[in-house]
């Protein structure tokens, strides 16, 4: 059971996986027709997500876990499929076909986004491009940059014509020089696919201890399954002709088209999703915190309202806590340092998460054993009679786990090749596949967070054993590629995408090991569509133009962080974060001890570990809402009213992220604005 009590799954959630006898009515995820479409729609995904996101720079449509991009495309297929049925019922696609072309979506938009592109290509050009005389980029970092791994020349003089071209647009009669980008892009090409495959036999290695041993929810692959069970099985109490679906669907529909109207027509009122409190906390010791927003997002209420309450009450309390200890700090007449890389956190606190982090792993590790067992013994070929069968595994145990080790290795023998210590690329990605990855994926596949995002990188780790002032100049320029790339902003985290599809396939009945074939042709047609145009619109454009964080803000703070250090800005960590370390692993112990003691113990581990990431900064007031919301109606009307009203909320979601993808059209086609969406 997770974290030591509580089985909170449903036996609607035990009924979706398909048992040993049922394993011979599995369906396969490969129709020709079902990857036709998805192959169309993936492409329609990425330029939607690339426009959205990069040009207009409002409505970040992909990066999410459950990206509203993708729900507003299922809602799109569903309502042409609607019309096209009128005339012939052979046009209704199956369950497992929009099943099919929802993974395939969900996987391009990832790619597309934050999970892939958006990090990756500017990140090419940034050194270059910003390099000057006062930050002494050039003499710190250019000549430890392969000249294989970037399109400029690092021998070369500094704001060379593709960097600065992809930041200012090409002008009148110039071409845009694609032949410089051909290495550099297959050579992070490998990167991508060692890193990419890591994940997915990651995922295959847990996902039956997650999903069938200790009955996790998935609430994210709640409501596309609700979608196209509903689209499947049109009958009178169908998810898709309830109306409270509907009235919930309205509440975000209304709302929204009042304030996209507003960015055209200022006479339309808006109503405010966005409320900065520190505005109107200007007192001191009060003013001392450093980020307290209230985000009226009504998909996230309606996540949430699928959540356990002692974790929904936890991830809100934990983070008020947070903002707590910032105002007894400054009343205390103490001004701590801010996380390194993270401005929404204090260095001490980030240290006791750290070891909440590592606490939870250990548990996931204890509970895990006998599965664990099961595949050493598969990865050997030393299989007993009893363990558990994998062949509808979406890969063998055993190539799962030699694929997983090959994965590891081939990513610490590329960053090798860059430039940096072995040893280093090894612990590095070790930790963010073993650590960051594995609570970050429990966050989504327990406690349904929209949004992935940590407080320490693996670096800070490094910090606690070793001074990073003297890893040198090599080691420090993989860092600030590695950083910018894959450590610090982990929205749009791909595992989490092979999870939940997992799960949803378990829903409609899909055989899993034929999710690969599908996941395949997503990824090479998401990075051929989205590759083009995270290429070709910052010249078009001038990425100067386009959406800051992307091209101003990541990449750049990355190679800041790595110039302070080379420059003897950081120093050996004080010894009082190591110790808050340790308060964070003996925090955990306690939570998870008073929880196998005591029922009433209100509080969850996964709250503690969460409560200082940007995903609860910008989630905590809508945890909040959803937790009175869930409390009062099972206090009032018990389970029997619960169950009725949860299609009331997971039509706010549908609702939200429709609104979404409909103000994301005209954008595309005319360059209109947008109203804002409480997902920053």
């Amino acid at each position: 059971m997770p974290y030591f009590k509580r089985n909170n799954s449903s036996k609607k959630d035990r009924a979706d996986a398909p048992s040993p006898a049922q394993a011979d009515k599995l369906v396969s995820a490969l129709s020709p027709r079902a990857l036709l479409i998805g192959i169309v729609c993936v492409a329609i995904t990425c330029v939607v997500v690339c426009y959205a996101e990069l040009v207009d720079g409002q409505i970040q449509i992909g990066y999410l876990q459950l990206p509203p991009v993708v729900i507003g495309m299922l809602v799109l297929i569903l309502a042409v499929q609607a019309s096209l049925t009128r005339f012939s019922e052979k046009l209704r696609l199956k369950a497992h076909e929009l099943f099919t072309i929802y993974i395939m979506m969900l996987l391009a938009a990832m790619v597309s986004s934050r999970g892939l592109l958006e990090k990756l290509i500017p990140l090419l050009i940034v050194p270059d491009y910003y390099a000057n005389d006062t930050n002494h980029w050039r003499s710190l970092f250019f000549k430890y940059i392969p000249k294989w791994a970037v399109p400029f020349n690092p021998h070369g003089p500094i704001n060379q014509y593709v960097a600065t071209r992809f930041y200012d647009s090409l002008r009148p009669g110039e071409r845009l020089p694609w032949n410089l980008w051909v290495i550099p892009l297959l050579a992070w090409g490998v990167l991508v696919i060692c890193m990419f495959t890591s994940f997915l036999c990651l995922a295959a290695l847990i996902r039956r201890q997650w999903a069938d041993n200790e009955k996790l929810q998935f609430p994210l692959a709640q409501l596309p399954l609700e979608m196209v069970r509903g689209a499947s099985n049109m009958q009178r109490d169908s998810f898709l002709k309830n109306r409270l679906m509907w009235m919930g669907f309205a509440l975000p529909a209304l709302i929204f088209t009042f304030n996209g109207f507003h960015q055209w027509y200022p006479s339309v009122p808006e109503i405010n999703l966005d409320v900065n409190l520190m505005n109107y906390i200007t007192q001191p010791p009060w003013n001392a915190m450093l980020f307290l927003h209230l985000y009226f997002s009504f998909a996230a209420i309606g996540f949430f309202y699928l959540l356990p309450t002692d974790l929904l009450f936890s991830l809100w309390f934990f983070f008020l806590v947070i903002r707590a200890e910032d105002v007894i700090t400054a009343r205390l007449g103490y001004q701590p340092a801010v996380m390194p890389m993270y401005g929404d956190i204090r260095t001490f606190v980030a240290y006791q998460l750290m070891g909440c982090y590592f606490m939870l792993v250990l548990y996931m590790i204890w509970t895990a054993k006998p599965h664990l067992a099961a595949i050493w013994r598969a990865a050997w070929g030393k299989r007993k009679a009893n363990d558990p069968d994998d062949s509808n595994e979406i890969i063998p145990y055993r190539v799962a786990f030699w694929g997983l080790i090959s994965g590891i290795v081939g990513c610490t023998a590329w960053l090798s090749l860059f430039g940096m210590s072995w040893w280093l690329a090894l612990f590095e990605v070790c930790v963010v596949l073993f650590v960051v990855e594995m609570v970050l994926a429990r966050s989504v596949s327990e406690g349904g967070m929209l949004m992935t995002e940590t407080c320490f990188r693996p670096t800070d780790v490094y910090r606690m054993i070793g001074n990073v002032g003297r890893l040198g100049g090599a080691n420090m320029t993989g860092l600030a590629f590695l950083d910018a790339m894959w450590m610090r902003d982990q929205r749009g985290l791909p595992i989490t995408c092979f999870l939940d599809s997992m799960k949803f396939g378990d829903g409609v009945r899909v055989r899993r090991r034929s999710l690969l074939g599908a996941f395949a042709l997503a990824f090479v047609v998401a990075i051929c569509v989205a590759g083009y145009l995270h290429i070709t619109l910052p010249y078009k454009i001038g990425a100067d133009q386009m959406y800051g964080y992307v091209y101003q803000g990541n990449p750049v703070w990355a190679f800041n962080d790595a110039s302070l250090v080379l420059q003897g800005g950081r120093g050996p960590l004080a010894w009082y974060y190591t110790l808050n370390f340790f308060l964070g692993v003996f925090i955990t112990i306690v939570i998870a001890f008073l929880r196998t003691q005591l029922d009433w113990f209100p509080l969850h581990p996964l709250g503690y570990a969460l409560s200082g990431s940007w995903t609860i900064a910008v989630f905590w007031w809508p945890c909040l809402v959803a937790w009175l919301c869930k409390v009062l109606i099972l206090r009032y009307g018990g389970m029997r009213l619960y169950s009725k009203a949860r299609p009331f909320f997971l039509g706010m979601v549908l609702g939200e992220f429709t609104m979404g993808v409909l103000w994301s059209i005209p954008c595309i086609l005319w360059r209109t604005p947008t109203p804002f969406f409480p997902w920053p």
